[in-house]
């Protein structure tokens, strides 16, 4: 069976890896908050624990609970993001980066190195 083609602009596993790898969690709250209002599901059990073990496979709270801690994750990864872009930047500005490449490029001088000759000891 041939599977259908998919719309424009949707990714797929093999092509979200060459796109932008930048987290927004706020998209990732509305969307979630939206669902999970439309999902009238009451008050969420945190992922895991035994009142979420507890509930039905079929039960939407127990696969609404998981997004719930996936938007967590969302969230940590675009902190990290920053703190990594923020951390970026002091390095840049540490230090005068082309300058130290030209002297890395220029190295100690020519590559040869005269040997001595060797000396006999009595």
């Amino acid at each position: 069976m041939v599977a259908a083609p998919k719309p424009v602009g949707t990714t797929t596993r093999s092509n979200a890896l060459t796109g932008s790898r930048q987290v927004s969690w706020w998209p990732v709250h509305e969307f979630l908050e939206a669902a999970v209002t439309q999902a009238n599901c009451g008050q969420l059990p945190i992922a895991g624990t035994p009142s979420w073990q507890a509930l039905a496979d079929t039960d939407l709270a127990k696969l609404m609970a998981l997004a719930v801690a996936g938007e967590h994750h969302v969230l940590r990864i675009e902190t990290d993001q920053e703190h990594r872009a923020d951390a970026a930047k002091v390095i840049a500005r540490a230090e005068d980066w082309p300058a130290v490449s030209r002297q890395i490029r220029a190295g100690r001088g020519g590559p040869y190195v005269p040997r001595l000759p060797h000396q006999e000891t009595a």
